[in-house]
This record gives C-alpha cells, structure tokens and sequence, in this order.
C-alpha cells in the first residue's frame, strides 16, 4: 500500500512538472536544460550557477561520455518498478518478492549475456569495471600462484588495471607492459613473444578510455588461444558501441560496466568463461553470492538497469555507431575548418568514433579546460583527471609533453544533438584563439621560425 501511494505521489509531481514547462526538448541532457526559461528569480540574477570558485551563466553542454553517459528514460523506467514494488532481496528464497526480484536478476543476466555472445550462467555481477578488472586481474594470478608469476599487459591500461599490477609486483609475480605505436595500437609480435611458460594473464582493454582506439582483439585472442594464455580484457568502453563477441575474440575474462552505456552507476559485470574454465581467488568474503566469486547482496534496481541498457544497445548499436560517425565528422571537420594546429591523437582508422582526442599546439592546456566551462569535456580518465601531469596515455603514444599538455576528450553519445556539437566548436574555436593571442610561441610560428630549433637558456 505504501509503495502505491508513494508511486503516485511521484506520478503527481512529474505530471505537474511536465504541465508547467512548454518547451520542446530539441536538445539533450543539459542542453535542453540549459535552454529552459529560468525562474523570475534566476533571470534577476545573471549569476545562475557558482560551483567550486567558477561562475557559469547555465548548465554546460555535455560532451564527456566516456566518464559516464547519461541514464536512458527506458532504462529508467525499466528500473523504477523494482525501487518502488519489487524490491525483495534476490537471495530470499521463502516468499514472492523474493522470487520476483530473482527472475529479473537472471532477465538481466541473459541480457548481457546475448549482447557479447555469452551464456547467462558466465555472468557474474559486481560493482562496475574496476572492480571487475581486480578479479580478473589478482583473482587470476592468486589462484594459480603456485604455477604463474608473470603477467602481460600494456602501458595505455585503465589505471585500475595498472594499479592491480603493481599490487602483484609487490607480492613477487613480474609484470611486462608493453608498450604501443604512435597510433595506440600494440604490436601483435611484441605481444607473442612476451609470453612465457609461466604467463598466467595477458591483459589488454579493447577501446581505450582516454583515445578511443580499438586493439586487434581477435588477432590478440588467437594469440593466446594458441600459447594457452587466459585473455582478460576491460571492455567497458567496447560495450554496446562496437561488437562485442566472447567466442571470436576467445577472451577468458571481461570486464565490463553499466553506467558507460546509458545504464545506472554502481554496477558492472564480470564474463568467466566455462569451458576452458577459468578460475579465480574471489577478492571479497561473504554470503557466498555469484557462485562465490562476488559476495554480497545483488542490487536488483541496478541489475535490471544494466539489463536493459544491454538489450537497448543491440537494438540501436548500429543506428548509434552511424550517427555518432556523422556528430564526430561534424565536430573534427567544423574544428579543422577555423583552426590550424590541431592533432587527433591515437589511430584515426582504429577507433571508437565517440571519442575524439584532440591537441591544440601552441595553447596551455589547463586554460583552455577552464575557458570551456560551458562545455563538459575532460583532458583524460576521469579517474585521473586530479592530476595536473600529462595523461600517461599519451606519453605511452610518443606525444609531446607540451601537446598532451593540451590534449581535450570530446565525448559523443546518444543523446549529442547536431545543435551542441555546433555550439561546441563554436566556443572552443573561440577559446583557442583567444588563448594562441597570448601566445608569443605561436607568434614565432606564425612569422616562420621553427621553436623546435631554438636553443632556449636557463636563468
């Protein structure tokens, strides 16, 4: 009765904000919000936002999808159900709200599953993709300790993989990053002869978070299959935006996460695959949930969310991909068009089109993400971002330390309209050229003289 009325009271208040906003959402997310008229109030006040020092006139446009994409109205709706009538714990097995929330568990686990070509019984939920990495990552080598000490993975990793070797490397096991091209790409050959008799885990992200290069999976898979090698890869900026299939890249352990594809935030997925089998140490105690490989209660909401993303994702994987292709050629080409100087840093035939990684020469990196406050883009991971030392990513790549100074993440998703990625070149053009003005370096450029051979002294 409680949850009835609650629904209700929540369907009230929804009508009631629909009713008094006459405006069309012809933009998404904050877009749209940020063209909402403002309340009396707010328009008295031209200063509408004040958040950590910065003063903003409106919500800025959002282009930073690989640090989370927004959450589906469907996948929402999806979702609610389990919040507001539905919320048994999954693991009760003695009356209905139990068993209601177990059977949309296992809905969602088929879900994933069938996205990545998989079987539901080699889906393992956990909290997102870091935590998935550490069970792959540790969990693996912990278990077959007594047989494989050494570890192969690259130098462009997300950090929580890094950071989970180098947790290994304490214990005694030996790591090997290799290193890739200018292009991102890693060399299939330096791959096969890094691996030795006692190589437990090759470990290598399908896209990469920070450049959106996509690695030579399948060639990687074949690789290992052959060697008898597990591959375990963090495919959480794969998901749902390029294919995906278990059985042709021969992968062993994924890692993947909902909130990357318009799901919730607080759940990811681990796929292990059953034959070969492939095993590992659980990193956490407990009831014993997930077969044992991840203890605790299963979050029914977050799960059915997660599922519903993935079902979504292979409906409309493909009209996405060609849209987004469309929004990123429009973004670079409108950029290229107004300025010179500009970089797309990682392979421009390999990789995902959402991401597009641009340096801007002759501009400081730091005020340029500042001058973009009114769009929401980032200079990297967002689990690195507090760092003011240039992303590893691209140091890994060969760039130069004054460019991947300068390097900005413009993220396209779903929900990107035509409309703000036309606002988005317009500022940061704008921005650029303001900041190259301050610039004596790109004033010497500008009259001919190469910095590069300039011998500069120290006082």
């Amino acid at each position: 009765m409680a949850s009835k009325l609650l629904a209700n009271a929540l369907r009230r208040t929804l009508n009631k904000t629909t009713a008094s906003s006459s405006l069309h959402r012809r933009l998404s997310t904050a877009a749209a919000l940020a063209t909402a008229p403002a309340p009396a109030s707010a328009q008295q006040n031209e200063e509408a936002i004040t958040m950590k020092g910065i003063k903003i006139s409106a919500r800025p446009l959002y282009l930073d999808m690989q640090a989370t994409s927004p959450v589906d109205p469907r996948v929402l709706d999806a979702m609610l159900p389990y919040y507001l009538a539905r919320y048994g714990n999954p693991h009760s097995r003695t009356h209905l709200y139990g068993w209601e929330s177990d059977q949309a568990v296992e809905t969602a686990r088929s879900q994933i599953a069938d996205l990545i070509g998989a079987s539901p019984k080699e889906i393992v939920f956990t909290s997102g993709a870091t935590e998935s990495n550490n069970i792959s990552v540790k969990g693996v080598m912990k278990f077959y300790k007594e047989k494989k000490r050494h570890v192969v993975t690259t130098q462009t990793e997300h950090k929580c993989v890094l950071d989970s070797c180098r947790h290994l490397q304490q214990e005694g096991f030996e790591i090997t990053y290799l290193p890739v091209g200018n292009d991102g790409i890693v060399d299939l050959e330096k791959l096969r002869s890094s691996i030795r008799p006692d190589t437990g885990l090759v470990s290598v992200m399908a896209v990469n978070n920070e450049i959106g290069v996509i690695q030579p999976m399948e060639e990687i898979g074949k690789i290992c299959k052959e060697l008898k090698v597990p591959f375990h890869t963090d495919a959480a900026q794969a998901l749902g935006k390029i294919p995906v299939d278990v059985d042709k890249w021969n992968v062993s352990l994924m890692s993947l996460s909902g909130h990357k594809i318009y799901g919730p935030k607080g759940v990811g997925a681990l796929y292990m695959r059953r034959r070969p089998r492939i095993r590992v140490e659980p990193q956490m105690n407990g009831g014993g949930q997930e077969r044992g490989i991840r203890s605790g209660t299963v979050p029914t909401p977050l799960v059915v969310g997660m599922g519903a993303a993935c079902e979504l994702a292979k409906k409309e994987m493909e009209y996405d991909d060609e849209r987004i292709k469309g929004l990123q050629e429009r973004l670079l080409n409108g950029i290229r068009a107004k300025l010179d100087g500009v970089v797309v840093n990682g392979s421009v035939e390999r990789r995902y089109a959402g991401n597009l990684n641009i340096s801007f020469a002759y501009v400081e990196g730091e005020s340029l993400l500042m001058g973009l406050k009114d769009v929401a883009v980032s200079s990297g991971s967002a689990c690195t971002s507090a760092s003011l030392e240039p992303s590893y990513v691209l140091r890994a790549l060969g760039v130069d330390e004054d460019m991947a100074h300068t390097s900005i993440r413009f993220g396209i998703g779903r929900f990107t309209t035509e409309e703000e990625i036309d606002r988005a070149i317009e500022l940061t053009v704008h921005q650029v050229e303001k900041l190259r003005e301050m610039s004596p370096l790109y004033e010497m450029v500008k009259e001919g003289i190469d910095i590069k051979q300039i011998q500069w002294s120290q006082h």
